[in-house]
């Protein structure tokens, strides 16, 4: 009997191959990566303005951010806007980050 060569022997796989894709298919990494951002938000804005706001999505480099009142989103939009840009790419170095757009919303 000959041996097939277009198959390739099977042997032990590596952990980190075997728990990325369970990660992926639990979705583990996407939620880990929501936390992550959520915290982020939080520690740059400050504790009274996180409790009324909530980054909602990132797409293309700009995070959307949920507000609660239309005088704080102005507020973010004009006067803090720079400033949490910075900080969130600092605390976010990886993740690629060009613009805040801020909307108003209810809370969840």
């Amino acid at each position: 009997m000959a041996l097939r060569r277009d198959v390739p022997e099977r042997g032990p796989e590596r952990l980190g191959e075997i728990l990325s894709r369970l990660f992926a298919s639990r979705g583990w990494g996407r939620r880990q990566g929501r936390l992550h951002l959520e915290k982020a938000w939080a520690e740059s804005v400050g504790p009274d303005f996180a409790a009324h706001t909530r980054p909602a999505a990132l797409r293309r480099g700009i995070l959307e951010v949920i507000v609660d009142n239309a005088v704080l989103l102005q507020e973010l939009a004009h006067f803090h806007k720079r400033r949490l840009l910075s900080e969130l790419r600092r605390r976010l170095p990886d993740t690629p980050l060009n613009d805040l757009r801020f909307r108003a919303g209810v809370l969840d």
